[in-house]
């Protein structure tokens, strides 16, 4: 008989840049899903093991500070570890910076969840000199403690046996923090009052619920109200007169005093089991700190790694990206081959192949795009970005952690909008979001390429450099606007750690890397071949029939009797039918429900310099602004059979002056991102705030583009 096969659920939670996420890509390999908590926006992680007839599932929890419900990743972590009630939590700590990252330990004990600590970079701690007594700090907080190097792989095996051993074995030792006499006495006298009411406690332990409202945690007061009706005024009462106490005997909020406590425990168990060896000599983190964080050199050296990742992106890019535009010229060679002309070959080479595999060709770019960004992060330098930029930041009414999200965007708007999470102030968070439009995500980066390559070949790198730059001074100039118009106030006081530097896993960031790009990849195959095959019905449809200005068959044919008779050679022929069928493609498009939209709202595009084709194409971007590279490939491709990039740049730059093609470039970084973009902010921020963000960002790119091309034409 087969053995049977026993089931595990076990939860990883860690302070951001514990190295919670290296311990996850450990254990699980590739063997990940990556998904939403249900209701909510926040990214789910899990994986399976199966080790020592175990099947273990493993959910990587948010990464947060504490579990105070401050922010919304902060609740799906708590709610998560209540509700689904895993076998075991790892805590992954970041060993060189115990005092910070035992707060959510000493909260995870209050839960009173199965717990398993993993104290991670231990080889930085051993290095560093300092001493950790793990046996009797593991005895103080009634929790095994396990030594890993996640950056190496070594400890997940003991992880592995810690968790089968805390199943296997049941043993809790109940640790119970205790915050003064003053505090106690009232924790007692809310409980005894939740008991005396029958009150819910919704699976949470009733000590922890009465803690939850001395800290007037608004996620706890509303369910207990919501689950106890009239009963919950007497509570309120009772923790009203407690909150009033302790502010008037202990001078602070229970709030203050409590988190306090935490430390206060935390500091007596380090004081207990925890040496640290001051030899007066700086570590590796912070003499690299003292060049890359410095004051004057700082902001320069931060631009400079900008630069050359940018630099690096499209140097490298360029060779895979020719290998892929060939085997796409291929396959739509071989499909006129073998299928009839006509309405099917059209759909499928101008259609489908044109729409999608003009983006899919720009994925080279959106790969090294997205690992320099992994490797930027698990390096540990993200981190010092944002606090070289702090005071930047500062003056434009926001703060450093603002910084991160405004990264994220380079690489795509939707995960860019989520991230703004971390900023605890709304109005932080909002402008956050708002600005975020014009940091050039990654969708962007084909139109760039393909604008960039057609009009400034030889420098196409320092344009799109420019465009990028154009994009932050444009969200340092709106973050002021918003500040000091819908959003005024003082932004929140900045906090963050500065984690010790890392060399990155190759591991690791392949899987960072994967994971942003298979989303690209799937927009590609989804939306970007619904919206392409939709292009195309609009180029193709009403057919124009034998509905033309003039005869061009009979002038073709008059062509062929001159190449026939030797008046012309069959070059000229050649020459002279393609300058027909152009004309006779722009007269199909002039027909078609596409060149009716844009002719239509071609003169509200005029004065910008872009005719109806930019302006069909600009539309397209609404849908998702990789379209706007496949909507101008089909565009074109009417007048030639392969429509692929080569062709495409010739096509643009015979059509249009350096200063359009940089001019749409702008226009496309400054108006709104996808539709796919809108409805995730419409989730964070409300439906008012997205019409505002597409209203503004709109008119924005409309004005900027005007004066642009206006005062641009006076000088060429």
């Amino acid at each position: 008989m087969a053995k049977e096969i026993k089931e595990i659920t076990i939860a990883i939670s860690g302070n951001p840049n514990s190295g919670k996420t290296t311990i996850f890509n450990n254990l699980t390999g590739l063997r990940q899903h990556v998904g939403n908590y249900p209701g909510v926006t926040v990214e789910k992680k899990t994986g399976v093991i199966k080790y020592k007839g175990y099947r273990i599932n493993v959910v990587d929890l948010p990464g947060t500070y504490s579990l105070t419900a401050y922010s919304l990743e902060e609740i799906v972590a708590r709610n998560f570890i209540v509700n689904e009630k895993p076998d075991v939590v790892i805590d992954v700590v970041d060993s060189s910076n115990l005092e910070r990252n035992l707060y959510l330990a000493v909260q995870l004990m209050e839960l009173n969840t199965p717990l398993i600590l993993a104290f991670n970079m231990a080889d930085i701690v051993k290095k560093s000199g300092k001493k950790i007594d793990i046996n009797l700090l593991s005895e103080l907080f009634g929790a095994p403690i396990v030594e890993t190097v996640g950056s190496r792989g070594l400890g997940s095996d003991k992880l592995l046996e810690a968790i089968v051993r805390a199943v296997s074995s049941r043993k809790e030792k109940k640790v119970e923090v205790k915050y003064g006499e003053e505090v106690e006495n009232e924790i007692d006298r809310i409980t005894l009052v939740l008991k005396k009411q029958k009150i819910p406690t919704f699976k949470f332990d009733i000590r922890w619920i009465a803690v939850k409202l001395l800290e007037q945690d608004r996620e706890i007061i509303d369910k207990i109200k919501k689950g106890s009706g009239s009963k919950y005024l007497k509570v309120e009462e009772t923790v009203g007169s407690s909150i009033d106490h302790l502010t008037s005997i202990l001078r602070d909020s229970p709030e203050v005093i409590i988190a306090d406590g935490r430390y206060g425990f935390i500091k007596g168990a380090l004081l207990e089991a925890y040496k640290e060896v001051d030899s007066g000599k700086l570590d590796v983190s912070e003499k690299i700190d003292r060049v890359l964080t410095n004051r004057i050199l700082g902001i320069p050296i931060f631009v400079l790694i900008i630069w050359l990742m940018f630099q690096f992106v499209f140097t490298l890019g360029k060779y895979p990206m020719g290998w892929i535009e060939l085997g796409f010229e291929k396959l739509s060679a071989l499909i006129t081959e073998i299928v009839q002309q006509g309405l099917i070959r059209s759909l499928l080479v101008d259609g489908i192949i044109g729409g999608v595999g003009g983006v899919i060709t720009f994925t080279p770019n959106i790969i090294l795009l997205f690992f320099t960004i992994a490797v930027l992060e698990d390096s540990g330098y993200m981190a010092r970005a944002a606090f070289v930029m702090d005071r930047i930041m500062h003056k434009i009414g926001l703060h450093g952690k603002s910084f991160i999200p405004l990264i994220i965007g380079f690489g795509c708007t939707v995960p860019a909008y989520m991230g703004s999470r971390i900023l605890e102030n709304r109005k932080d968070r909002l402008v956050t979001m708002h600005i975020n439009t014009f940091m050039s995500c990654g969708a962007r980066l084909p139109v760039y390429i393909l604008f960039a390559g057609a009009f400034f070949p030889a420098i196409a790198g320092n344009v799109i450099f420019s465009i990028y730059l154009i994009g932050v001074l444009m969200a340092v100039t709106m973050a002021r606007v918003l500040r000091a118009t819908r959003f005024r106030g003082e932004s929140e006081p900045f906090v963050m750690e500065l984690p010790p530097y890392r060399i990155p896993t190759l591991k690791g960031i392949l899987i960072h890397t994967w994971e942003r790009t298979w989303m690209y990849i799937k927009k590609a195959g989804t939306v970007i071949l619904a919206i392409s095959i939709l292009m195309w019905i609009l180029f193709t449809f009403p057919m124009i029939g034998n509905n033309y200005s003039q005869n061009y068959n009979g002038q073709i044919e008059k062509f062929e009797q001159s190449y026939r008779s030797g008046e012309i050679t069959e070059d000229e022929l050649n020459e002279k039918a393609a300058v027909i069928e152009g004309k006779m493609a722009g007269e199909r498009l002039t027909y078609s429900a596409a060149g009716r939209i844009g002719r239509f709202l071609e003169p509200v595009f005029r004065p910008l310099g872009f005719d109806w084709k930019m302006v069909v194409a600009t539309i397209s971007g609404i849908a998702a602004k990789e379209v706007v590279v496949s909507t101008m490939g089909t565009l074109y491709s009417i007048q030639e059979a392969d429509g692929q990039s080569d062709s495409l740049k010739t096509a643009l730059y015979n059509h249009y002056h350096p200063l359009v093609g940089y001019n749409f470039m702008l226009f496309t970084l400054l108006y709104f991102p996808c539709m796919a973009g809108m409805v995730i902010f419409r989730k964070e921020a409300g439906t008012k705030e997205m019409l505002f963000q597409i209203g503004y960002t709109f008119l924005l790119a409309w004005v900027m583009s005007f004066l642009v091309f206006q005062i641009g034409r006076l000088f060429i």
